[in-house]
């Protein structure tokens, strides 16, 4: 009963308390081209199955016509790439190679329309819901060649309660 009164001080390692803290995200998920066709790592279409990873994040639904979106601009886009590219390997003995910068240019306007339509979806559904799509380049695991896949990264959230 004499230490009563007493006042103890606890100290806390600091390495103890960064620990306690720590922020667990999970490995992004990568959805890479299924389609038939590719040009300049760009598939012309990406499979709408639902990964289970997500099965408490999004709804199957919305998931998939984030999916149909994507692949409606590829639709769209790359038959145009294809014909280009033909015409441009037909001519490009003649013009040195020049004929192949349309394609090259194509190419990239689609690449810039997917990662429209991907920012779009990111600001009125997925940054709610904590993730984030992104177009990213990777080799493929085949070949030493390059190919554009989609990543749906999980976002961390902000920890409220953890002091300044």
């Amino acid at each position: 009963m004499a230490d009563f009164d007493t006042i103890y001080e606890e100290r806390e390692d600091e390495a103890n308390s960064i620990d306690s803290y720590s922020i667990y995200v999970p490995d992004p998920i990568i959805i890479r081209g299924a389609g038939n066709v590719t040009i300049f790592g760009l598939s012309n279409k990406f499979e709408t199955d639902f990964p289970p990873r997500l099965a408490a994040k999004v709804a199957p639904e919305e998931f998939k016509a984030t999916i149909t979106r994507i692949n409606n601009v590829l639709r769209k886009a790359l038959p145009v790439n294809v014909k280009w590219l033909f015409c441009g390997c037909i001519c490009c003995c003649c013009t040195l190679g020049c004929s192949l910068w349309p394609v090259v240019c194509l190419s990239k306007r689609t690449r810039h329309s997917l990662e429209k339509v991907l920012d779009w979806e990111n600001s009125h559904l997925y940054q709610k819901l904590g993730l984030s799509w992104r177009l990213n380049k990777q080799r493929c695991d085949s070949s030493s060649m390059m190919e554009y896949v989609l990543v749906l990264e999980f976002i961390p959230k902000v920890p409220i309660f953890r002091p300044d």
